[in-house]
């Protein structure tokens, strides 16, 4: 199941693992079946090739996980983590997604949140623990001089502490999400601010999806922890996966699935096309609120367009995201009964993840519409050019991490403007076929620049031949 104590060369951290498990009811024997999944991290350690010794280390994130460790069942190259389930939903859900994803993404209302009181501190104590789980287990499993690639807000304190225990090490930590501003990051308690950033400045070096983001760190490294000491900084913008995206969209579900979609939409009837899990930064309601402002607008267009919108659900033991969820169901409803005649369905929601069937919507977009409030990255953005069949305008919001890379050829809006975006909407459902097909290569061409195994491996070669000594 894990490496052999001690002799791991290249080593990955992230709360979520290559592999998860589950038990099914219907199973008589309680057989446990293991689900892989893909993504940049997966094809980079399949790109260093197995001779050299990985090793990915991830937590048991449900009772499925915490079952086969306990039967000792795993994967080759995995170290799966069983951290008790109440420290477990304390870090993950009461530090990292409720606190440090909305300081990075800017999300709270702040007359009323964060409110940072003892059920905070506890909480954090289980962030710490979590965090010290995770470097303990590097610390055990890598080899002398090995790299060791921590990733995302889980575990932000992890280099820290892995370079007081191995300051042999060469650590990076790549960040997947935006960095917050320094007066927003200074909303965070002050002693935790610099827990924070010091943890992440125990790296050799840290990875960022733009500089924007990049820069936000330094300044607040500069505000709050004295500046970044020997930590370098780089940016990596994740690619889409081209080769694997062309290939899998034209396998047979996802034709299946497409011939669905047409008959939902209705014999030639434009599409504006979003994808995205119910996540607060993703702005699922002001676009909705923008196609109805569309119709109102553009009485002509009625009938003539439909706003496919897949909006899987995210984070649902969460009551604001349960919420969320609900909000915008009830409004695609209010849209459909206000607006839809026996033959026209203006708004097409699904809210049941269904990967074909979102690049079937991939391949029928004239517009994709991806408007987030902030997002580190968003690769919907990057996949929707690389596989459109007929050629698709990206109505792309300037907070975007995508945005450096791709707003030359996109239709750039104001995550918060519900006119300008209603506008930028139309601007694109008439735009000359030409000219959509000239943007659209321009984009998949920006979009495919860093593909995900190549993304990996850069980090990896610019972490120094040599680790440091830990931080007096």
């Amino acid at each position: 199941m894990a490496a052999t104590f001690g002799a791991a060369q290249v080593l990955v951290a992230s709360n979520r693992g290559p592999v998860s498990y589950e038990v099914r009811p219907d199973d008589p024997d309680g057989s446990l079946h293991a689900k892989r999944g893909g993504g940049g991290l997966v094809s980079g350690l399949s790109a260093i090739g197995p001779d050299v010794g990985a090793l990915w280390v991830c937590s048991a994130l449900g009772d499925g996980d915490r079952e086969a460790v306990r039967r000792g069942v795993g994967e080759p190259g995995v170290r799966m983590l069983d951290i008790p389930a109440d420290v477990h939903s304390d870090a993950y859900n009461g530090i990292a997604n409720s606190v440090l994803w909305f300081v990075h993404h800017m999300l709270y209302q702040t007359p009323l949140e964060p409110v940072f009181d003892a059920e905070f501190r506890r909480q954090w104590e289980s962030y710490v623990r979590y965090n010290r789980a995770f470097a303990e287990a590097l610390a055990e499993e890598a080899g002398a001089g090995a790299a060791v690639l921590v990733q995302d807000y889980h575990l932000t304190l992890v280099p820290g502490m892995l370079r007081e225990l191995r300051p042999d090490l060469r650590i990076g930590h790549f960040s997947h999400t935006p960095w917050a501003p320094v007066d927003y990051f200074r909303m965070l308690p002050d002693d935790i601010a610099e827990q924070v950033l010091r943890g992440m400045l125990g790296a050799d070096r840290l990875g960022f999806l733009t500089r924007r983001w990049a820069d936000a760190f330094t300044a607040c490294a500069d505000a709050v922890a004295g500046g970044l000491g020997d930590t370098r900084v780089g940016v990596h913008g994740l690619g889409a996966d081209a080769d694997f995206l062309r290939v899998r969209s034209h396998q047979a579900d996802v034709e299946e699935r497409m011939a669905a979609l047409r008959a939902e939409i209705g014999e030639g009837r434009r599409t504006i096309v979003r994808v995205d899990r119910t996540e607060l930064s993703k702005n699922i309601v002001r676009g909705l609120l923008a196609y109805q402002q569309l119709l109102d607008d553009h009485h002509e267009l009625r009938e003539r367009v439909v706003h496919v919108a897949f909006a899987y659900p995210s984070r649902q033991d969460l009551a604001v995201y349960r919420e969320y969820t609900a909000e915008v169901q009830q409004l695609a409803d209010e849209i459909n009964s206000a607006y839809g005649t026996p033959g026209w369905t203006p708004v097409v929601l699904h809210v049941k993840d269904d990967f074909a069937r979102s690049l079937a919507a991939y391949r029928l977009a004239d517009v994709a519409l991806v408007n987030p409030i902030r997002d580190g990255m968003n690769l919907v953005a990057k996949e929707v050019p690389v596989v459109s069949d007929e050629g698709c305008v990206l109505v792309l919001s300037r907070e975007a991490g995508a945005y450096e890379e791709l707003g030359e050829d996109a239709i750039v809006v104001n995550p918060y403007d519900v006119t300008g975006t209603a506008e930028a909407l139309y601007e694109a459902l008439t735009m000359p076929v030409g000219e959509r097909g000239e943007r659209t290569k321009r984009l998949a061409a920006a979009a495919t620049s860093l593909p995900p195994a190549q993304w990996f491996l850069d980090q990896l070669g610019a972490l120094p031949d040599v680790g440091r000594q830990p931080r007096q």
